[in-house]
């Protein structure tokens, strides 16, 4: 055997998606991010590490839908607004979607990617590259919004231990909100039909911003 050392390698750090794109997690780029991607990924992740009633997982692609519809139901949001409200958890087509417990252990490390993600899809779309802080405030009431339904509906917990952990929902109520888990292929055709409507909305209101 020889006995020279192997040239060290660096860890890849890229993942490569089904559009033929490669993104880059340490320094991902816009240009490398695309709807087709993001909606087939999101709807493959499971929402509570799979731990719902149902046929079928509750994907994230789901609960992105279901949060931009209770930010509809809150706010009159714009239509930039609503996109970013449904790219919320963008990210997650990349990382997955790590529940609240594993994140608090993991730490800041986490939360670096995701941000650098968050970024990267939010500049490929035409949004500012991070939430303004009040916009972000009110998707995440929405967020919470979500969860407890999701909670009470699908992951076992009691209407007092949802309430406790996300709060009780005001002006929203269950049959308001398309909550039954559907096939992946279902959830990512109607998150990127949703994507599109938002789009043709946001190029209305650029129209009529010109004339």
């Amino acid at each position: 055997m020889s006995g020279a050392a192997r040239p060290k390698t660096e860890p890849r750090a890229w993942q490569r998606m089904l559009s033929g794109r490669r993104l880059d997690l340490l320094n991902p780029s816009p240009l490398d991010v695309e709807l087709s991607d993001i909606a087939h990924g999101l709807a493959r992740v499971a929402r509570w590490n799979g731990q719902t009633s149902g046929d079928h997982a509750f994907s994230v692609a789901q609960h992105c839908l279901l949060v931009e519809t209770i930010f509809r139901h809150q706010n009159r949001g714009t239509p930039d607004e609503c996109l970013m409200a449904l790219l919320h958890d963008a990210p997650e087509y990349v990382i997955g979607d790590m529940i609240s417990p594993f994140k608090a252990v993991v730490g800041g490390g986490y939360k670096t990617v995701e941000k650098r993600l968050e970024a990267a899809v939010h500049l490929r779309f035409g949004l500012p590259a991070e939430t303004p802080r009040l916009l972000k405030e009110k998707i995440k009431r929405a967020d919470r919004t979500a969860a407890f339904f999701e909670a009470t509906a699908l992951a076992g917990f009691s209407h007092a231990e949802a309430a406790k952990f996300f709060g009780e929902p005001r002006g929203i109520t269950l049959d308001m909100l398309p909550i039954a888990p559907i096939p992946a292929v279902d959830a990512q055709r109607r998150f990127a039909e949703r994507f599109e409507t938002i789009e043709e909305e946001r190029a209305g209101a650029q129209k009529t911003r010109q004339a």
